[in-house]
């Protein structure tokens, strides 16, 4: 065998040996996979249009204020997870509402209270939801 179909055979045993390897990271049992998220009573609640989202936050300096003002407090309480300083927040007339995914009962309290000690805050509407993740 001269030396170039010498080369030429080992690059096809080379992409051979790459290609099923490949191959083998592919296949993994239906077992292995996580099982699916069920997220049908969240996703409905959040296509009711007395769910309050993110583009309800009024357009006025004074919830525009209060809602910045709640941010920051919660933002600033560095025993919360990235998760609840990420929370959704509307703010309107003095009423702050909460929505997203926290870690635990205890860290959903946490996020209620640094809304509720917010000057200008009169009644904030919990609803975090405590997840896993």
């Amino acid at each position: 065998m001269n030396k170039r179909t010498m080369t030429t055979v080992l690059c096809a045993c080379l992409l051979g040996v790459i290609e099923s390897s490949a191959l083998a990271q592919q296949s993994v049992a239906a077992s292995d996979l996580p099982a699916a998220a069920d997220n049908t009573t969240v996703n409905q609640r959040d296509k009711s249009p007395e769910t309050l989202k993110s583009t309800d936050q009024p357009n006025n300096k004074v919830d525009i204020k209060l809602a910045a003002a709640v941010r920051r407090a919660i933002e600033q309480d560095k025993s919360l997870s990235t998760m609840a300083h990420n929370v959704k927040l509307v703010a309107s007339n003095g009423i702050v509402t909460l929505r997203g995914p926290v870690r635990s009962d205890e860290e959903k309290a946490s996020v209620g209270k640094c809304a509720e000690h917010v000057a200008g805050v009169s009644r904030v509407d919990n609803q975090l939801d405590v997840t896993a993740n």
